[in-house]
């Protein structure tokens, strides 16, 4: 079936719910309309041996396991296909029934398929309570009616076909509901890249006889990757036997995948329903390939708890031992959840998952972001970055990277990491049609040509400087130290400071407080107004001055003022300060210079330079007084300043391009200033 027919299919498929407006609300269209393309793809299937199943269930004893009855009875169905159903009821014999009974029939069809159906159809599709709307608005029987006109055998429609098909109508129904496409598929061409620089460096170990491979994605959607990952393994070798792994949280996206697992003769119990995160439906196991594009952007504010508490009491031990990344975006959890299942026998395993630019950058030094990338790369498991083209996928134009890593590097690639600037002219075309926010899209021979600068590790030695790259893993490490510079000021009691010091609520009361026990603030303002006009260019100087001013005074009640508090003087001599280049320099209780912390600063200093150098180079030549606060330590290897890891494309591979010359835009100003004007021209002709 050619991309036109899918297409036409599609929006024939896509008229049907056209049927619905008015009775249901948009955004329900895709709950009556994917489960109804479920059931008649199941039926296509099954109606030719649907006669031969009911023989043989008539044959079978009543209290015959049930495990051993599914056995049989999808036997008897062949192909490795995993389901049945005992309904005397197909589409075709359905049709032939009376109209007014066809919500109780097809009732007793769905409900007796074999189990692992009905509950893809029951409690994930929930079709059931989709049906008795559709019969209470007079509508069902039109539906059913539309559906029974389509050929949806695998003959007619292979698997991947109907894969494109799911993909072109969650398409539209998110489009028409304001949903995120994009939490449930991955366009083909970036699924068939990823899977292309998975297996590339792999064709060798996926040939012969005997070869098992299993294949996960965590957000597994529809299927589309685990589907088109075994495809091009099947294409590599026919006698490969792939074992597909994955866990869906949406419901209807789950039960689309299920489906696709028991027509496709693979383990329907290996996908998973529930909160990849929270709920991790394959612990224990390990997995050859894994690959995924989890949701961007989205937070796991309400599934926090648990996440947390496992990094607490796990620690590396857990998933997601080495940090957590901002509450906002969740992209680097199923980074880290994948990583704990790669294997460590001799075969290990390979990563490929697309995320937008967030994980690259986002967090300084100590942040969970960057001890995520941090431990990544301090592990060598970063093989390759490749940015893609912009504008496409379907529901974002931004920006979007395919992370490559691997606990097996070849020996040419360990320490190193490849970035791959794909997004340029030459590896995309513009689509004839636009499809949502979708423009673009890789065609085969940029696939090709991506795979093989990654294979070959092509860089600028090469003549690929423009697209290829290849770095040491340190050249993304850098240590932030904190320059601190001498707090220097002066010290002046004006009237007007005074002023402002009895009607600043904030500082007044909280001074006053500690005065209580000693005076009133009489006393206080007498001894502010004695110092009224004079500099001091040294705290200890100002303290003293003003607590002599202070001390001895008799207030309005009788009593004699004791001895100003040492932090009551502090508090005041910080009031009365202003900065000052020209004061002298301020030392703690211990010997040490004081640091002025609006003056205070970081730099990075790349990982592969030492601190002390870069300091003597880059920040004294300017600021002569500066010093390195070397309290200021990394947690895990207690040097000066704190590891961060960043990985910014643009500073990689950023083109400067020089403006017009002035002489270029002001002629063409002038042309159109000319062109205008002859325009006008014709207007008052």
């Amino acid at each position: 079936m050619s991309s036109a027919d899918i297409k036409s299919l599609g929006s024939f498929v896509w008229s049907i719910a056209e049927l619905l407006r008015g009775d249901f609300k948009q955004s329900e269209y895709g709950k009556v309309i994917l489960p109804f393309v479920v059931l008649r793809r199941l039926d296509c299937i099954l109606e030719e041996t649907k006669p031969a199943v009911l023989a043989m269930a008539a044959t079978l004893p009543e209290d015959m396991d049930d495990e051993a009855r599914d056995t049989l009875l999808s036997g008897v169905v062949g192909q490795n296909i995993q389901l049945y159903n005992l309904s005397r009821f197909t589409f075709a014999s359905l049709k032939g029934q009376d109209a007014k009974d066809i919500h109780k029939n097809l009732i007793d069809y769905i409900t007796k398929f074999s189990g692992n159906v009905r509950d893809v159809f029951l409690d994930k599709f929930l079709f059931t309570d989709q049906l008795k709307r559709l019969n209470d608005a007079g509508l069902l029987y039109q539906v059913f009616d539309r559906f029974t006109q389509i050929d949806l055998h695998p003959d007619a429609i292979s698997n991947l076909e109907m894969g494109y098909l799911f993909e072109d109508l969650i398409r539209r129904f998110s489009e028409i509901s304001n949903e995120t496409a994009g939490e449930h598929y991955t366009p083909r061409e970036v699924i068939r890249l990823i899977v292309s620089l998975l297996l590339i460096n792999d064709r060798d170990a996926l040939t012969g006889s005997g070869v098992i491979r299993q294949v996960y994605d965590p957000a597994a959607g529809t299927g589309g990757m685990l589907s088109l990952a075994e495809m091009e393994m099947k294409a590599l070798n026919e006698r490969i036997r792939v074992e597909l792994f994955g866990q869906e949280l949406n419901p209807e996206s789950f039960a689309i995948c299920k489906s696709d697992m028991l027509v496709t003769g693979h383990n329907p119990e290996n996908i998973a329903y529930g909160n990849t995160l929270t709920q991790d439906a394959h612990k224990g196991r390990r997995f050859h390939y894994m690959l995924s594009n989890p949701p961007y952007g989205v937070d796991w504010k309400k599934y926090a708890d648990p996440i947390k508490d496992e990094a607490a009491e796990m620690g590396m031990e857990g998933r997601f031992g080495a940090g957590l990344p901002r509450i906002s975006d969740g992209q680097l959890l199923f980074l880290q959840h994948m990583i704990s299942k790669m294997r460590n026998d001799e075969q290990g395993s390979r990563i490929g998952i697309v995320m937008n630019g967030s994980p690259l950058f986002t967090g300084g030094a100590g942040s969970g972001e960057s001890e995520i990338r941090r431990w990544m790369l301090e592990n060598d498991w970063v093989e390759a970055i490749i940015a893609l083209p912009t504008d496409l996928f379907y529901n974002t134009g931004i920006q979007t990277y395919v992370w490559l890593l691997t606990n097996r590097k070849d020996t040419a690639r360990r320490g190193k990491v490849q970035l791959i600037d794909a997004s340029g002219e030459r590896f995309w075309k513009s689509m004839r049609k636009s499809l949502g926010s979708k423009r673009r899209e890789i065609p085969e021979e940029a696939t090709e040509e991506i795979a093989r600068v990654y294979h070959d590790m092509l860089n600028g030695n090469s003549g690929w400087e423009d697209v290829s790259k290849i770095f040491d893993t340190a050249a993304f490490g850098y240590r932030e130290i904190r320059v601190e510079r001498p707090l220097r000021q002066r010290f002046e009691v004006t009237k007007a400071r005074i002023e402002d010091f009895w009607t600043d609520e904030k500082l007044s009361v909280n001074t006053l407080c500690k005065l209580k026990e000693h005076s009133c603030g009489e006393v206080l303002d007498e001894a502010f107004r004695d110092l009224a006009g004079e500099v001091f260019f040294n705290r200890a100087v100002f303290e003293q001055a003003l607590s002599d001013c202070y001390k001895g005074r008799v207030a309005g009640n009788g009593r004699t003022s004791g001895p100003l508090p040492k932090a009551v003087a502090k508090n005041l001599a910080t009031y009365f300060s202003k900065r000052d280049e020209t004061a002298e320099l301020q030392f703690d209780s211990k010997g040490n210079l004081v640091p002025d912390t609006d003056l205070r600063d970081h730099e990075l200093v790349p990982l592969n330079d030492d601190w002390r150098n870069y300091v003597q180079r880059e920040v004294l030549p300017f600021v002569p007084d500066a010093w390195v606060d070397e309290t200021y330590t990394d947690a895990q290897d207690g040097g000066v300043g704190r590891v961060g890891y960043e990985i910014n494309f643009n500073r990689y591979f950023y083109k400067y391009v020089p403006p017009r010359p002035l002489e270029e835009i002001d002629a063409e100003l002038k042309a159109l200033e000319a062109e205008i004007a002859g325009l006008l021209q014709e207007v008052v002709e």
